[in-house]
Parts: C-alpha cells; structure tokens; sequence
C-alpha cells in the first residue's frame, strides 16, 4: 500500500511540473502579444497565443498588473539567465555581449507600457526596479569585463551607465516607425570596440 502513497508524491510533483510549465507558456504568449500589441492587448489574444482559456489567465494572474509584473520578472530572469550561457557558447566575449544586448533590447520592447499598467503601484514599481538592478547589472558587468579582458572592448565601461544607454536609445522606438533603435544600439556596441 505504500506504493500509493509514492504514486500520489510523484503526481502531485508531476502536477506542480506542469502548472510551472503552463505558467511559463502563458507568460511567454503574454511577452509575444505585449510586444506586438503592447501591454493593453486583449486577455484573450494571450490566451490564444497560448493555447488556453481565459479562466486559465485569471486564475494565475488575477489583474493585467499581476500579468505583466510576471512577464516582467520572467524576461529579467530570462535575460539574466542567458549572459553566462552566451559567454559559454559564443565565439568571442563581445559577440556574446552584444547577442545579450540584443535580447535586452527585446526585453526593453516589452516593457513599454509597464509603468501604465502598475499605475499607483508605486511600492510595487520600485521593487521591481530594485530587482530588474539586482539581477542584470552584474550579469551585464561580467560580460563587459570578459570582453575587456579579452582585449575586445576599452576596459572600465560602466555596466548601468551602458544599460541605462540602451535604455535610453529604445525609448519611443514602439511609436515611430522611422526610428531604429535596435540599429543604433548596434552602433553603439560596435564603439565599445578598439579601433582597428
């Protein structure tokens, strides 16, 4: 009889497997919409990108600020993530740094639209800026001093004053179609170079 009692550990393990996977789907969807749409899109453009039902949505994200806040936590995780991964895998350090960069810029894209969404959530604004800090400046800065090192880029470039750049170079790119932004940042990466 004990053996059910194990059955029943591994499918509740299994079960919390999946809803962790489900989650991760629909905060993916979310992401996708949000960038195409922005962060007001319909509920329910997001629970067909995902493949679920808006009851679905609603039982893990009570409000569009719930929503968002985890999408937002979700691509800061994603991106914080992958600076280690591309530096293990990429042909040089800055090439890492800038396929990082890259998808820095998608996360920025995203999060257009976020401070509407949390509107008189100042508290709940802040930490997520604190932790947005927290989890990309040091990801950022190992990338930038592995590029250094390796001779690629001029040595002592400030991790946030680079990020806050990027930042600055993407605002308004959602509203004007004539603006590149994401070309620009290109430019920008290239100048962290020696010249050849």
């Amino acid at each position: 009889m004990s053996d059910s009692g194990q059955g029943s550990g591994s499918s509740a393990q299994s079960k919390r497997k999946d809803a962790r996977r489900n989650q991760q789907t629909l905060l993916e969807a979310a992401a996708a919409v949000f960038v195409a749409s922005g962060v007001e899109a319909p509920v329910r453009d997001i629970a067909a990108k995902a493949g679920v039902g808006l009851g679905t949505i609603y039982r893990h994200f009570p409000t569009r600020a719930d929503l968002v806040i985890a999408v937002y936590r979700h691509q800061i995780d994603a991106c914080a993530e992958a600076g280690p991964a591309l530096l293990a895998v990429g042909p040089t350090p800055h090439a890492a740094l800038g396929e990082w960069i890259d998808l820095f810029v998608d996360f920025l894209v995203t999060k257009h639209g976020l401070a509407a969404a949390m509107q008189g959530d100042g508290a709940g604004f802040e930490t997520l800026h604190t932790y947005f800090l927290e989890r990309l400046l040091p990801v950022c800065t190992q990338l930038l001093d592995a590029a250094a090192d390796s001779g690629e880029i001029h040595s002592g470039i400030d991790a946030y004053q680079l990020m806050r750049g990027i930042g600055n170079l993407c605002i308004g790119a959602e509203s004007d179609p004539r603006y590149d932004a994401r070309r620009l940042v290109s430019v920008l990466v290239a100048g962290l170079g020696h010249p050849r």
